[in-house]
């Protein structure tokens, strides 16, 4: 088994950590993660800036360091950032842009079409949203037409599916993260994906699971094993992220 791992956060007190909704986040550095993910077998993945980071930059840069090339960032921008400072973030290995609209923290939807658009026309990034997928509706219309755009966490509700699934069928790719935090039958969830595209899938551990009902566990891993063949569980877990991240 190998596994990138499309969705983990580092959270170091040495950059500006902002509390969120009340919320401030526990310390969880580069050493935290490979220590707790050393049995995984993980061979590359994509920390994720959390609504705490804000625009914080140097938190990342930092840890891409540390991890390597294998590792990507996904960052937030605000939509006023110059084409020098993308270009500059891509050398450094940022491979996409976030929108956190669950959390705040980030620009706002409103920049959704011009921001995903001239981030994926002048470095090729592709946009990820943090959304309840209930709320896709009133911005379907833009997102469909969008040139990469993936949905965090399953689009975290049952009430959501039905919508998420619309667009999985026009091609945005679906995190298949944040087991502990959505609100929605997972099995059921991550065949209907798989089903409409088999490559729409990405699996992430969402460490350190702040603020999640439940933290990762490997029984996480191993239900997408018990659901799909080895191929197919290969892709989940692997293949569909890295060519994501890494075309």
């Amino acid at each position: 088994m190998r596994i990138f791992d499309a969705h983990f956060h580092i959270i170091d007190f040495d950059f500006p950590i902002i509390e969120n909704q009340g919320y401030l986040p526990p310390s969880y550095v580069v050493e935290d993660y490979q220590n707790e993910t050393a049995d995984l077998n993980v061979l590359g993945g994509a920390i994720v800036s959390g609504s705490f980071q804000g625009f914080d930059q140097e938190y990342l840069l930092k840890a891409l360091k540390q991890m390597g090339s294998t590792f990507c960032g996904v960052t937030q921008l605000p939509f006023t950032v110059t084409g020098e400072e993308i270009i500059s973030l891509n050398k450094n290995g940022v491979k996409a842009l976030r929108f956190n609209i669950k959390r705040g923290g980030s620009e706002d939807l409103s920049k959704l079409d011009y921001f995903a658009r001239r981030v994926y026309d002048l470095v090729g990034w592709h946009s990820e949203l943090y959304i309840d997928a209930k709320e896709l509706p009133e911005i379907a219309s833009t997102i469909e037409k969008l040139p990469a755009i993936s949905i965090d966490h399953l689009g975290l509700s049952e009430e959501g599916l039905p919508h998420l699934l619309r667009l999985v069928d026009k091609g945005i790719r679906v995190k298949a993260t944040g087991f502990g935090r959505v609100e929605l039958n997972i099995e059921n969830a991550l065949h209907s994906i798989y089903d409409i595209n088999p490559d729409a899938l990405m699996f992430g551990t969402d460490l350190p699971s702040t603020r999640a009902k439940r933290p990762f566990e490997y029984a996480d891993i191993e239900l997408i094993q018990r659901l799909f063949d080895e191929k197919a569980s290969d892709n989940i877990l692997y293949t569909n992220a890295l060519k994501w991240y890494f075309k």
